[in-house]
C-alpha cells in the first residue's frame, strides 16, 4: 500500500569546504516542510559541528547524523554530544551511527576494526546507559571497559552530570550488510542505508525481519524508520542525468575500500551486478576512472536514484512509496529542493 514519504535534506560531508548556499538551502528545506536535516563525516569535515551550526537557525526539522563514526569518539563523548544537541534543539536530535570501513577506522582513527557488529552493539548499549542515568557507569565488555583496567588505577565510575532532555534519543544505524541491517532492526530505532533499491527488497526484508524477531527487539517494522539517501536529478536529458551520477557510483563501487573488501560494492553485487562491479573495480583501481564510470550500468543508476524528466520521476516515486523506506534523503541548493518537494510532497 502506497504511503506518504517524508523528505530529509542531506548536506553530507564536504569536499573542498562548506557547500555554498547551504544555510539558505537548510532554511528553504524547513519552509518547504522537510522533516529532517542530516550531516555526515568521512575523514575531513565532521558531522556534529555543521549540524549544530546550520540547525541552530531551524525550529522544526529533526537534526540527524548520517553518520557519526563510532571509532572517531568514545561512547561517552558521543552520548554527551547527542545529549547536548538534543537540549539545544529542543528535543530534535537523531543519532545516526556507523562503523565506516577498515581503511578509515585503522588508517585514520588508529582503532581496531575487528568484530564491528559486536563493537557496535556494546557502543550503543553504553550510550543508552549514559542517557538512562541509573547509576555510575560500569561496563565490562569485550571492546569497551569502563572504568578502564590498568592505567593509574584512579579511574572512577561516573554518572552523567546532566539529565538528558529525552532519555530515549533515537538511534539509527548506517548499515549495508545483512548482519548489520539485522542488528539495526534489533537494537536501533531506524536504519540509514547508503544505497537502496525499491525494486529489489527481499534481501532487506529478510535481514530486517531477522532483527525484529530477536528477543528484546526495540521496534517492529511498523514503528521502524528507514531514511535512504536518494540522488535526484530532474532533467529532460535522461542520458545526461545518468552520466552525472556514474562517477559517484564508480567511486563507491570501484574505488572505496580495498579491492578485496568493499562494503559498498557488495550492495551492488547483491542486486545482481557482480560482473559489472568486477569491471568497475579493475578499471578504477587501474587509474581509469572515466572508463570505470562509463561501465556503471544505466539500469543500476536508475534503480538507486531518481533521474530524468518529471513525469518519469513521478511514476517511479510509486515504487518508493510502496517500499520499506519512510524518508528520502535528498540534497541540492534551494531551487533544487523546491523542485524535489513539488514532486514528492505535492
Amino acid at each position: 500500500m502506497a504511503r506518504t514519504l517524508k523528505l530529509g535534506m542531506s548536506v553530507g560531508y564536504w569536499a573542498g569546504g562548506p557547500p555554498p548556499g547551504a544555510q539558505e538551502a537548510v532554511l528553504e528545506a524547513e519552509r518547504l516542510g522537510f522533516d529532517s536535516l542530516w550531516t555526515a563525516e568521512a575523514y575531513g569535515s565532521d558531522a556534529l559541528m555543521p549540524l549544530a551550526w546550520w540547525g541552530a537557525r531551524t525550529e522544526r526539522m529533526q537534526l540527524g547524523t548520517s553518520i557519526v563514526q563510532i571509532s572517531a569518539r568514545t561512547p561517552a563523548a558521543t552520548a554527551m554530544a547527542a545529549m547536548t544537541l538534543d537540549h539545544l534543539s529542543g528535543g530534535r536530535m537523531i543519532l545516526g551511527l556507523g562503523v565506516s570501513g577498515p581503511q578509515v577506522v585503522e588508517g585514520w582513527y588508529g582503532q581496531p576494526f575487528a568484530k564491528p557488529l559486536a563493537r557496535t552493539r556494546e557502543y550503543i548499549e553504553i550510550v543508552r546507559r549514559i542517557w538512562a542515568r541509573e547509576g555510575p557507569l560500569e561496563f565490562a565488555g569485550e571492546h569497551y571497559r569502563l572504568p578502564i583496567e590498568g592505567g593509574t588505577g584512579l579511574g572512577k565510575a561516573l554518572k552523567a552530570s546532566i539529565h538528558p532532555l529525552r532519555p530515549e534519543i533515537p538511534i539509527y544505524l548506517g548499515a549495508e550488510g545483512p548482519k548489520n541491517v539485522a542488528l539495526a532492526a534489533e537494537v536501533c530505532d531506524g536504519w540509514l542505508p547508503l544505497f537502496y533499491s525499491p525494486y529489489d527488497e527481499e534481501g532487506y526484508r529478510a535481514a530486517l525481519a531477522e532483527g525484529f524477531e530477536r528477543p528484546g527487539a526495540r521496534r517492529t517494522r511498523e514503528t521502524f524508520e528507514i531514511a535512504a539517501p536518494v540522488p535526484v536529478i530532474v532533467s529532460d536529458d535522461l542520458d545526461a542525468a545518468i552520466d552525472a551520477l556514474r562517477p559517484m557510483y564508480a567511486l563507491y563501487f570501484g574505488g572505496m575500500g580495498a579491492k578485496s573488501k568493499n562494503f559498498h560494492a557488495d550492495v551492488a553485487i547483491r542486486l545482481g551486478y557482480e560482473a559489472d562491479v568486477a569491471t568497475i573495480k579493475d578499471l578504477y583501481l587501474s587509474g581509469k576512472k572515466d572508463e570505470a564510470a562509463a561501465a556503471v550500468p544505466a539500469r543500476l543508476v536508475e534503480s538507486l536514484a531518481l533521474v530524468g524528466p518529471e513525469d518519469k520521476i513521478r511514476g517511479e516515486l510509486d515504487a518508493w512509496r510502496d517500499s520499506l523506506v519512510t524518508t528520502l534523503l535528498v540534497g541540492g541548493d534551494a531551487a533544487t529542493l523546491r523542485r524535489i518537494a513539488e514532486l514528492v510532497l505535492g
